[in-house]
């Protein structure tokens, strides 16, 4: 369970995917973005080589997307891997 969103492997689960991807983040602090701001790559590799942390950009590990309460789509960080 991240953050109370269910990663329940049920085929019949609405579960969220643990993913590779590069996020801008504008404050480190943050443990959930907006799916606008994550872009879904292949694998740890290639989120590394597309991460800019000068600019924002980082290689995370995310589940997602998961709709907030206020109707947006969310993606929750796992882990950050050049912060």
């Amino acid at each position: 369970m991240v953050n109370g969103y269910s990663l329940d492997p049920h085929p019949r689960a609405n579960f969220a995917k643990e993913q590779f991807a590069v996020v801008r983040i504008p404050r480190i602090k943050r443990d959930r973005v907006p799916a606008s701001s994550v872009e879904i790559v292949k694998d740890l590799e290639m989120a590394i080589a597309q991460s800019d942390p000068d600019n924002k950009y980082y290689a995370t590990k995310v589940a997602g997307p998961a709709r907030s309460s206020e109707g947006t789509m969310l993606y929750y960080i796992i882990e950050m891997y050049n912060a």
